[in-house]
C-alpha cells in the first residue's frame, strides 16, 4: 500500500488533515442544502435483505439483521460492539468504554468475522480484548449481522458469525447530481463531542464520494462504584479512569457504475487515541490505512452472470505509550486479501429453479510485536478457499447445499537475533487443511410463516497466537501459552427457526446447538510465572488447549402493531439465552452473555417519533472456577426525535436518556480484569443532529 506518513498529535488534540478534511466537508455540505437532492438516499430503517449472508438473494435459513437510516442512528455508539449489543444473541466484549469487540451467541475473538464492505478488516481486536477494532460507526451506513456460521463464505473465523460494517466510499450506483449528509452528536455518559460529514456525486457514469469524522470523549461518568484490580479494593469513583478517547477519521473514494455494474476505488485513514482502562498511565495510539478496489458485472450471458471482485490492502498499527511518552509495546500489521464471486445463471431444474454460485478468497497477515509486552513473535499467515454455494427452490420449499476448502499456513519467526531472554525458540511453521459443509432448507408454510433449519460443519485453523503465545499478556492478567502443536477447531452446528411477517408485525425464533470437538480454549493451568528473576509478583499461567464444548441456545423477538391510523404505535419484545460448557469438565465456558429480556414502545405521530425500552439482564453465576457471578440489572432508555424538511434538506433532531434510573451494571461478557474497573455509564442526556439530502 502507498501511504504517506503524517505525525500524529499529541493526545487530546485532533489531527490537523482530518480537522481541516472535515470542516471543508461541513462547510461544502451546508453550502450546498439548497441543490436538488438526485444522489441515492437511503435512510429507510431496517432492510430487509442483508447481502452478506445472502448472495444468492433468496431467502434466509440462518437468522441475520440489517441496520441502516433512522434504526442505526438510534443505536450508533462509540465502538462496534456498544452499537450492536442488545440486538438478539449479540453482546460486547467490552473493556471499558473505548474497546468494545461483537460477541454473538457466547463466541468472540477469531470466531467472530469483522468485515469491511465484504472484505477483511485487519487490525489487532482478536489478539486482546484491549484492542479496538479499527471501525467508525460515525462513518457505516449500514451494518449486517450473520448469526450463527458463515465459514462457508467467509471461513474458519466466521464459526459463531459475521459483522460487516458497509459505506459508499466507492459508489455502486451511478450517482446523479449532489448529495451528502453531516451529523452532530453531544452529551452522552462520556461527554462525547462527535461529528462526521460526507459529499458525493457524479455525472455520465463517474462517481465520487469524502468523508470525515472526529469524536472527542471524556472519562465514563458511572453510578458510584467500588473498582477491584487484582483482588484490591480501590476508593469509590464515579469515572471509570483513564477512559477517554479522540478518534478520526478520513476517506476518499471513486467509481464509474452503469446498470449492469461498477469498478471502483477507495482510501481511508483511521487514527485513535485512547486510555486502556486496567492501566491507568497507558494510552493507545492507533493508526489504520487501506486502500479498497471492488468491482461487479451483471446480467452476463453464458453459465455466469455476474461477477464479484474485491482487493484490500490494509497497514495497521498501534503503540502502548507509558505516561512518560516512551513506548513500551509496538503492535504491526500487513493485510491483503483477494475475493472473487461468480453467480451462476439460473435454471431450471426438477420443476423448480436451480442458482449457485463460486468463489475464491486469498488472505495473507503479516504482524509484529515489539516491547516489553510482545508475548507473540512476529509471525505470517497465509491462507486461500474456495467455496460453493447451490441451491433448488421447488414451490414453497428451498434446499441448498454448500462446501468451502481452505489452505492456512502460520509460521513464526521465533527469538530475534541474540534476544536478552529467549521464549519462543527457533522459526517454525504448521500447516492446516479446513473443510466446511453446510446443508439448509426453508419452507414458506403461507399467511405469512415460514420455517428453516441448518446442519453444518466447520473446522477453524489456529490463529497465530494461539499456537505461538508464551509471555506476560497484562490485558488478561495472565502468563499466556500457546501450543504450537494445537489442531483444527472442529464444530458441528444444528439450528431450527420459525418466522412469521404480516405489516409492520413480525416474530423470529432460533434454536440452536453447536458441539465444539476440539475447541481451543484459554485455560488455567494451576501454576505460577515469575516474569522477572528475584521479582516479587507471579502471574497465573493459562494455555490455549484443545477442550470439546458445547453451545446451546434460543433467541425470541417479537413486534407488534398496536396502532395503525395517525398514530403509529408498535410494542417489541425479545428474549434470548446461551449457555456453553466444557463438556469433558460440565465447567462453564468463560464470558458468557446471561438471559436477557428487552420490551420496548414506539410510537410515532407525523415528523415525530418517541420510544421507550427496557433491558433487564439476569444474574450471570455460570461461570469457571477463576471467575465470579455478575450481578443482574435493568436499565431503561427513553428516546425523542423530529423530522422536518429544509428545501431539498432533511434535518432530524434526537434526544436519547440512557439508563434513566442510574443502575449499575457490568457486563458479563468483560474480562474480570476490566469488569470491576468498567460499569455502564451513568443516566446521561444525548443530543444529535443528522442533515441529508
Amino acid at each position: 500500500m502507498t501511504s504517506v506518513d503524517i505525525a500524529a498529535p499529541a493526545r487530546g488534540h485532533p489531527h490537523p488533515v482530518a480537522v481541516r478534511a472535515q470542516s471543508l466537508l461541513t462547510a461544502a455540505l451546508l453550502a450546498t442544502l439548497t441543490v436538488p437532492a438526485m444522489a441515492q438516499n437511503s435512510d429507510a430503517g431496517t432492510a430487509r435483505v442483508v447481502i452478506t449472508g445472502n448472495p444468492l438473494g433468496s431467502a434466509l435459513a440462518q437468522p441475520s439483521e440489517s441496520l441502516t437510516g433512522d434504526a442505526l442512528a438510534v443505536r450508533r455508539a462509540g465502538t462496534l460492539g456498544e452499537t450492536l449489543s442488545g440486538l438478539a444473541g449479540v453482546s460486547a466484549s467490552g473493556f471499558g468504554p473505548q474497546s468494545s469487540r461483537p460477541v454473538i451467541r457466547g463466541l468472540d475473538g477469531d470466531r467472530i468475522r469483522l468485515l469491511d464492505n465484504g472484505g477483511a478488516s485487519a487490525d489487532a481486536s482478536n489478539l486482546s480484548f484491549d484492542h479496538a477494532v479499527a471501525v467508525d460507526p460515525l462513518v457505516v451506513e449500514r451494518i449486517e449481522v450473520l448469526r450463527g456460521p458463515a465459514a462457508l463464505l467467509y471461513g474458519g473465523n466466521a464459526t459463531g458469525g459475521v459483522v460487516n460494517t458497509i459505506d459508499n466510499r466507492i459508489p455502486r450506483h451511478a450517482l446523479s447530481g449532489l448529495g451528502g449528509r453531516a451529523e452532530l452528536r453531544l452529551g452522552g455518559a462520556a461527554d462525547e463531542r462527535a461529528s462526521s460529514a460526507l459529499i458525493e456525486g457524479g455525472q455520465n457514469g463517474l462517481n465520487w464520494h469524502v468523508d470525515a469524522a472526529q469524536r472527542r470523549s471524556a472519562d465514563l461518568r458511572t453510578p458510584r462504584f467500588t473498582p477491584r484490580s487484582d483482588g484490591q479494593v480501590r476508593p469509590q469513583a464515579d469515572r471509570v479512569a483513564n477512559s477517554a478517547g479522540d478518534s478520526r477519521s478520513a476517506a476518499l473514494g471513486g467509481s464509474w457504475a452503469d446498470t449492469r455494474g461498477f469498478v471502483g476505488i477507495a482510501v481511508d485513514d483511521y487514527r485513535n487515541d485512547y486510555g486502556v482502562t486496567v492501566e491507568p498511565d497507558v494510552t493507545i495510539r492507533m493508526q489504520r490505512q487501506r486502500i479498497q478496489l471492488a468491482g461487479e458485472r451483471r446480467g452476463l450471458a453464458g453459465p455466469l452472470a455476474e461477477w464479484r471482485f474485491q482487493a484490500s490492502q490494509t497497514r495497521y498499527q498501534h503503540q502502548e505509550v507509558e505516561a512518560s511518552g516512551a513506548i513500551g509495546t509496538t503492535f504491526s500489521s500487513q493485510g491483503a486479501e483477494l475475493r472473487l464471486q461468480a453467480k451462476q445463471a439460473e435454471r431450471p431444474a426438477l420443476g423448480g429453479v436451480w442458482r449457485g454460485l463460486l468463489g475464491l478468497q486469498l488472505e495473507q497477515l503479516d504482524f509484529s510485536a515489539l516491547g516489553e509486552e510482545a508475548f507473540v513473535p512476529n509471525s505470517h499467515t497465509r491462507s486461500s478457499g474456495l467455496f460453493t454455494l447451490q441451491e433448488l427452490a421447488i414451490g414453497p420449499l428451498s434446499g441448498s447445499v454448500g462446501a468451502r476448502i481452505e489452505q492456512a499456513r502460520v509460521r513464526s519467526d521465533g527469538d530475534t537475533a541474540a534476544p536478552a531472554s529467549p521464549r519462543f525458540g527457533a522459526a517454525t511453521q504448521r500447516d492446516f487443511n479446513p473443510h466446511s459443509l453446510s446443508l439448509g432448507v426453508v419452507a414458506k408454510l403461507g399467511s405469512g410463516w415460514q420455517a428453516s433449519a441448518t446442519l453444518g460443519s466447520t473446522e477453524r485453523a489456529p490463529a497465530y497466537y494461539e499456537l505461538y503465545a508464551d509471555g506476560l499478556h497484562v490485558a488478561t492478567g495472565a502468563y499466556e501459552r500457546g501450543d504450537s502443536g494445537q489442531q483444527l477447531e472442529r464444530s458441528r452446528h444444528l439450528e431450527l427457526g420459525l418466522q412469521w411477517q404480516q405489516g409492520a408485525s413480525k416474530l423470529n425464533a432460533a434454536l440452536f446447538a453447536t458441539r465444539f470437538a476440539n475447541y481451543i480454549a484459554l485455560a488455567a493451568t494451576g501454576l505460577q510465572i515469575a516474569v522477572d528473576a528475584g521479582a516479587q509478583r507471579t502471574w497465573p499461567e493459562y494455555r490455549f488447549i484443545g477442550v470439546p464444548a458445547s453451545l446451546r441456545g434460543f433467541e425470541i423477538e417479537a413486534k407488534q402493531r398496536l396502532l395503525d391510523g395517525p398514530w403509529q404505535v408498535d410494542a417489541s419484545a425479545g428474549l434470548d439465552l446461551v449457555r456453553g460448557s466444557n463438556s469433558a469438565t460440565g465447567e462453564p465456558l468463560p464470558r458468557i452473555a446471561p438471559m436477557r429480556l428487552q420490551l420496548g414502545l414506539d410510537a410515532a405521530l407525523g415528523p415525530w417519533r418517541a420510544g421507550v425500552a427496557l433491558k433487564s439482564v439476569a444474574q450471570q453465576d455460570r461461570v469457571p472456577a477463576e471467575d465470579i457471578a455478575t450481578a443482574g440489572a435493568t436499565l431503561v432508555d427513553l428516546w425523542a426525535s423530529w423530522r422536518r424538511r429544509w428545501g431539498e434538506a432533511d434535518a432530524v433532531w434526537s434526544l436519547k436518556l440512557a439508563n434513566l434510573g442510574n443502575t449499575l451494571a457490568y457486563n458479563a461478557t468483560a474480562l474480570r480484569s476490566a469488569r470491576e474497573l468498567s460499569p455502564a455509564g451513568a443516566r446521561a442526556l444525548t443530543a444529535g443532529l443528522r442533515m441529508s439530502f
